[in-house]
This record gives C-alpha cells, structure tokens and sequence, in this order.
C-alpha cells in the first residue's frame, strides 16, 4: 500500500504541473483566447492600416479613426476629442464596477520608414515608421478590450471595461493632458503593453523627463562687410549647448541631457538674429530631474549674457516615473506562464536573425522564453513614457511582449519591418490575450483588485500630483484658435 502510494505521488508530482495548467486555465480564460482569436484577423488588419499611415504625434488622425471605428462597432460608446485632442477618444462598454481600463498607443516615428523586408529600405522616402511598435499597441490593446467586452455582454462578468485612444506619445506625451482632464478618475486598474524584443511582467520604472524649448532672439548683420552690428543668436546657442555638455560630468549618472538644434541660422553670410533649441533631461525620479531642469534653465540666461543678446525659455511638457505595481505584476506573471512563449516559424526566425546580421548584433534570432518576474531597480534606466503619469493616478500593471528579434535598435528600421509582418502580429495577438487574461482576474476577484489598489497608495505616498504642461490647451498642429 506504502509503495502504490509513493508510486503516486511520484506521477503527481512529475505531471502535475502540466495538469494544474491546463485546470488553471478556466472557462472565461479560454473564452477570452477564442475571442482574440475570432478577432485575429481584424485585429491584424488593423495594425497593419496602421503601420502604413505612419501618422505621427498629434497627426494620427485616420490611425484613431480606425480603432475608434471599431470599438464602435463592437458595441463600445466612443467619445472622440476628450481632452481637447482630436485624435484622443475613449471607448467604453459595461456599468458598475470594477471599471478596468487599457491604454492603446498608435502614433509613428518621423523619418524610418520602412518596408516589411529584413534590410533596410524605406516605404516612403523620407516618411515616417513605427519604430517602437505603436500600430502593434492600440491593436492589441483594442482585442484585450473587445475579449473582456464579450464577456460582459454574456453576462459571465460584471463591471466596465474602457479603452483609451492616446496619442502623441512619442513627442508632446497626450496622457497627460488626459490625466488633466481626470478620464482615469473612476478607473480602479489601468492595463498597459509595450512592444519589446523580450516577453516579461514589467515591473521597473522608467526615466521622469521634462521637455522645454529655449529660443535666443540677436541682431542680424552683414558677416563680413559690418558683423560688428550684429548680435549672434547662434553664439548664443554653441555656448548653451557647451555649457550643457560641460554640465554633464557633474549630474548623478542616472540623469540624461539631450538636446536637438532646431534653427542655427540660415546661410552662413548672416549674422543669424534667431535660434532655437530643443532641450530634454531625464533622471530616473521627478525629485532628481526638477533641480538639473531649473539648473540648465538658468545657463539659457549665461549664454544670452555671454552673446549679449535676448533670450526666452518654454516649457513643452514632462512626465513622471512609473510607479511600479508588484502585485499586478504578479498577476500578469502566472497569466504569461499560462500561455507559455511564443512559437515561431523558421522563416521568421531566419528574418529575425538577418535584421541581427543587418544591425551587427549576434544572430541568435527571437527570445521566445517567458521571464520571470524580476526584482524591481531603484534606478532601471532605459526609456520614458507618459504611462508614468497615468501610473501615478491609478494603479498601473505593465507588460512587454517580444515583436522584434533579441537585441533590435529600437526607434530603428528593424522593428518598423517586423511590426508589419508575423514577428509584430503574433506579438499582439499573445499580448491581447496576456491581458484579457489578467484584467479577467481583476473582474472575478475584488480581493485582488483591492490588493493592487493598496500597493498603489502606498507607493504613491504622500505625493500630489502636478502635471507638468504649460498653460493651456495641448500643442495640436494647425490647431483653429
């Protein structure tokens, strides 16, 4: 009897992990994978609509027309222009509560254009490309939406589901002026993605940044025949962009300074009577970044002393860290281990591995593995994003999928080709489902939305969010005053 019972614990134990799996694997999640599925082809379709427009900030027009279009169509109420953007709406669907919510992404990068080939050939010369995979975003966020949708309308599930439209993330940072307008004030968990060349729970901040623009205003001249009458306002500029660079070797390593000249002058016998330059700092705390952004503020001030000419700083808009969430993130993680990695043709892989020959990175083609949920970084470095901003006004659960082989440039050509074939497809086709999945969860188990709720006021403390915009409706293009 002893034996008979060792012998069965022992096939428990070997097998169980693989039959626990398939249990863990419920009805409603396996409704949510049929739905992503049912929607597959749509969802695909859409993204790539997308990736051809290559529509970028505050431009994206016809890219939010297509989502929005479609949310309706699957019986969501859409409000269009929220925030005073144009190209920023809200689809929503369901009444009470919980009220989850998921972010979609859909502007493009200016100047990467580029075919759904393995070398480096533009669509459009001179066009712009989804270099950070933001037709993959919107898309598979939508699909997430549309599963828990379904849902919802069968009765399995109670509550309200919201997808937000935001644009402009790449430049001006849309959220934020969301935010401002409180769209995520009756929201109790937002749901984010991003494309990646890795699949994970994402649970690391990211950079706080504030971008400002500082103008220096001289007096033109004859460079040769009297540049003694004239005030260099390019002078100005070198010495403000020197004493930047300078700046750097006495800043914490975790602060980032770029900057990109935007008028030097305009034929070099001219004493140039304007410049203008685009300034950006970064560090991995809003508290970190706000002293190095007044300090390079005030050097605008030295140079125009030093050039003897006029000056005038302006801010554009900064964004905060993201604040982390753990236990959502613990959540995303056994949802990822349940639907294992992603798989991959060999063709796709030999694409892969030929963007990593291309781009000089070793050619071990796609990272298909689930990873697992890291310890969070005090200082993570790596990139900034708006979702910062919505992370600090409700609770936030990140999470990365694998559109482009290991190693990809990002903002690059490689990752606008692979957004445009199966390598980006599949990718969100996985993450609209990683996240079904997980704002399911949410829906079935108040206990864990209120231990995701926690972690969030805890975290956020005692500070009071400010955004940081300049007064007034956002910078839309051509916008009608």
């Amino acid at each position: 009897m002893k034996k008979t019972t060792l012998l069965a614990l022992t096939f428990l134990l070997s097998f169980g992990l693989t039959f626990g799996q398939k249990k863990k694997l419920s009805k409603n999640k396996k409704a949510l994978i049929a739905s992503v599925e049912k929607h597959k082809k749509e969802l695909i379709r859409i993204s790539d609509e997308i990736w051809r427009l290559a529509e970028t900030a505050f431009e994206e027009t016809n890219s939010a027309e297509i989502l929005a279009s479609y949310a309706e169509k699957q019986g969501f109420k859409v409000e269009r222009g929220v925030a005073e953007m144009p190209t920023a709406f809200v689809a929503t669907y369901g009444s009470g509560s919980p009220v989850i919510s998921v972010l979609g992404e859909f502007d493009a990068l200016p100047g990467i254009s580029q075919k759904a080939q393995p070398t480096k050939s533009p669509l459009v010369d001179g066009g712009a490309g989804h270099g950070c995979g933001h037709n993959l975003f919107g898309a598979g966020s939508l699909g997430a939406a549309i599963a828990i949708k379904e849902l919802i309308e069968a009765g399995k599930i109670k509550g309200t589901v919201k997808f937000f439209g935001t644009p402009s993330e790449e430049k001006f940072f849309g959220k934020i002026w969301m935010v401002n307008a409180g769209l995520w004030d009756d929201v109790d968990v937002n749901i984010s993605w991003h494309p990646s060349a890795k699949t994970e729970s994402d649970v690391q901040s990211s950079l706080a940044l504030v971008d400002f623009k500082v103008e220096f205003f001289g007096q033109a001249a004859h460079a040769a025949g009297d540049p003694w009458n004239g005030r260099s306002a390019s002078d100005a500029l070198e010495l403000y962009a020197s004493g930047i660079n300078y700046y750097r070797e006495h800043v914490r390593p975790s602060v980032r300074m770029h900057y990109h000249i935007q008028d030097g002058g305009q034929v070099v016998n001219v004493v140039p009577d304007y410049s203008r330059i685009w300034v950006r700092v970064r560090d991995s705390k809003r508290s970190g970044m706000l002293p190095v952004y007044e300090r390079v503020k005030e050097m605008a001030k030295g140079a125009a002393i030093l050039a003897n000419v006029d000056y005038k700083v302006s801010l554009i808009s900064g964004i905060y860290e993201v604040l982390v969430n753990r236990e959502g993130g613990k959540i995303m993680q056994e949802n990822l281990e349940l639907l294992g990695p992603i798989t991959y043709t060999d063709e796709e892989v030999a694409f892969g591995k030929k963007i990593q020959e291309v781009t000089k990175k070793p050619q071990v083609g796609m990272d298909a593995d689930i990873n697992p949920l890291e310890e969070t970084k005090e200082n993570p470095g790596g990139g900034s994003t708006d979702v910062g901003d919505v992370s600090w006004n409700v609770a936030n659960i990140n999470l990365r999928v694998t559109t482009a082989p290991k190693d990809t440039p990002w903002h690059s050509w490689a990752v606008v080709a692979c957004g445009g074939m199966s390598i980006g497809h599949k990718g969100m086709v996985y993450a609209s489902k990683a996240m079904s999945m997980t704002m399911l969860d949410l829906f079935e188990n108040p206990k864990l939305v209120e231990k995701v709720k926690a972690e969030y006021k805890e975290r956020k403390g005692k500070e009071v969010y400010k955004a940081i915009i300049p007064e007034g409706p956002p910078p839309i293009p051509n916008k009608k005053k």
